[in-house]
């Protein structure tokens, strides 16, 4: 046994205070609740969290004939499973036939999709032939053949829906962007 007035004795170091060990626990909690708060916020600005791009697909051109107005529906790829009924969505289809020039887009045809949407509130529009027109059975917006608004509350015209036109099998089929919701933010439109 070592007395006490050993000089070769090892002394114990005293363990760090409370309030030591409660600054720095202080101190780690407030690094991981910056970290946990500032990853997402970095990867916002960065644009790391990019959807890819869903491409529908209405079927082939040949289904569309020239000058008429054809509702086509379809799941929506973007659903959520509590989305249910409001899953199944559509959009108005007319072929306008063949451009002059061969853009990319479309390679060549012409045509006018729109959102089956009003730009009022969301009800889904109806396409009345003989009247040439798109009506809203909700509050009475009317729209022409166009998609441009006639009356009505609704703010705009109908949303517009991009798409392209791809060789699929022999056959040239017309496919849209997955449309969602649209707002007045974001249009669906091609960028310029």
């Amino acid at each position: 046994m070592a007395s006490t007035s050993d000089p070769t004795a090892q002394q114990a170091e005293p363990l760090p205070g409370r309030r030591k060990f409660f600054s720095l626990l202080t101190y780690g909690l407030g690094a991981v609740a910056a970290a946990l708060v500032g990853i997402p916020f970095v990867g916002y600005l960065f644009g790391a969290r990019k959807a890819p791009v869903k491409w529908v697909v209405l079927g082939p051109v040949a289904d569309f004939p020239l000058n008429e107005t054809r509702l086509v529906n379809f799941d929506s790829p973007l659903r959520q499973p509590w989305d249910g009924m409001v899953a199944f969505t559509g959009v108005h289809v007319r072929y306008q036939g063949r451009e002059e020039k061969e853009t990319d887009e479309g390679k060549g045809y012409k045509f006018l999709v729109l959102a089956i949407n009003c730009a009022h509130l969301g009800c889904p529009v109806e396409w009345f032939a003989e009247s040439g027109l798109f009506m809203c059975p909700c509050h009475g917006g009317v729209y022409n053949a166009n998609g441009e608004h006639a009356s009505g509350p609704p703010p705009r015209g109908l949303f517009p829906c991009v798409y392209r036109v791809t060789r699929v099998r022999g056959l040239n089929v017309l496919e849209i962007q997955a449309p969602h919701f649209p707002t007045l933010h974001n249009t669906l439109q091609h960028p310029a």
